[in-house]
């Protein structure tokens, strides 16, 4: 059998009349998938601006299934996700991403992160912190370790929290080393707690010299050197921090009185606390001076007037109070009401109030139980704010 070029010559250009059909109904067809993906995706635009968030998702969800490679589509699902709270939807988009070989490493970056903020939003911080980890050495490296330091403040991991503090001072991000204080009083306490007060002495001591402006470190000194029965140290710390942080007195003038009267130097405790008085008149600072004269017999008529005096300092309704507890009135039967209602009326303002939420307590913080700031809490009461 023969072979004949006819059917050849005319099968080529019924071919190409084919070929070129053909690559005319998928460009129409490309052309009219590209049309409907940017109207999905102006009309989810549209959408997000009318606050209309359910219909958004949808609107972004049509536009995914059209166009399945385009990575912004699915950042905008994502976050849009977690800002409604799905974040189970959240994580499936960004570990999609993730999971693609044609993602470029800005992207890739990108969505770990997302997928890091997925985590951390629905509280699953232990999936959020290895996320976290995974973002050293990329543009997301400041803020993952912001959030990891987060993560180890509230779970309480506080030598992970001063690894993490470490490395962001030494990167320049900001001075950490009254945090890093921070982190050393806490495993101080918790040392003390157990019994080991040579162990915790040594931290405060690393504390102090991290940071030797800052107020906590010398005061929890303090507080462990009069546990361990040495009163002369006490007094000793507690000057050092008078002279490095003076608006922080207040906070240790009791313990001050305590120490300066079991060693005999109270002549001398009081001339400083008298010192720091008139230089910052302070509630606080008043009432060690007070029990200082009320506990010497020569000075103690002496002791009934600073009240007086700090009331021609300050308006204080504190001061005002503990004065009247003091005298005799015409009608003292009446006394015991009058001074339970005033102590009532006072009651609020001897708390301390965070600086940074407002949140107020008997007892002054060095991190807010409300906002978990730390040093917000103001040595003040909130009468002199």
């Amino acid at each position: 059998m023969e072979f004949d070029l006819t059917w050849i010559l005319l099968g080529l250009p019924v071919a190409f009349v084919l070929g070129w059909l053909a690559s005319r109904f998928d460009l129409r067809q490309l052309r009219a998938e590209n049309r409907r993906a940017p109207k999905a995706y102006f009309k989810g635009l549209n959408f997000l601006l009318n606050e209309q968030q359910d219909q958004a998702i949808d609107a972004f969800i049509e536009a995914v299934q059209n166009d399945p490679d385009t990575s912004e589509l699915h950042f905008a699902l994502g976050n849009l996700f977690r800002r409604r709270g799905e974040y189970d939807r959240a994580v499936r988009v960004h570990e999609h991403l993730l999971s693609r070989g044609d993602l470029s490493r800005t992207d890739r970056e990108r969505a770990q992160h997302a997928l890091a903020l997925d985590f951390l939003k629905a509280g699953l911080l232990d999936r959020a912190e290895d996320a976290l980890r995974r973002l050293e050495g990329t543009p997301f490296e400041a803020q993952a370790r912001l959030a990891l330091l987060a993560i180890y403040e509230r779970s309480r991991d506080w030598p992970h929290a001063a690894t993490i503090a470490r490395k962001m001072h030494d990167a320049d991000q900001g001075d950490f080393s009254t945090r890093q204080a921070h982190y050393l009083c806490e495993q101080a306490l918790a040392l003390s707690a157990q019994g080991d007060l040579p162990g915790a002495q040594a931290l405060l001591e690393q504390a102090v010299a991290a940071a030797p402006e800052a107020a906590r470190a010398r005061i929890e000194l303090a507080r462990l050197q009069r546990l361990m029965g040495q009163p002369a140290a006490v007094l000793s710390t507690l000057k050092a921090l008078g002279e490095r942080n003076p608006a922080a007195l207040p906070l240790a003038a009791p313990l001050m009185v305590e120490a300066a009267t079991a060693t005999g130097r109270t002549q001398e405790v009081h001339a400083l606390l008298q010192a720091h008085y008139a230089q910052a008149p302070s509630l606080d600072v008043l009432e060690s001076i007070v029990a200082m004269e009320a506990a010497d017999e020569t000075t103690r008529p002496s002791a009934r007037q600073r009240y007086v005096e700090h009331l021609d300092k300050e308006r204080s309704l504190v001061a005002a109070a503990k004065w009247l507890a003091t005298e005799k009135l015409e009608h003292e039967e009446f006394h015991p009401q009058i001074q339970r209602a005033l102590d009532h009326a006072v009651k609020p303002l001897t708390r301390y109030r965070c600086a940074a939420c407002g949140f107020e307590a008997r007892q002054h913080f060095w991190q807010c139980p409300g906002c978990q700031t730390w040093d917000s809490y103001p040595a003040r009461r909130v009468e002199e704010l």
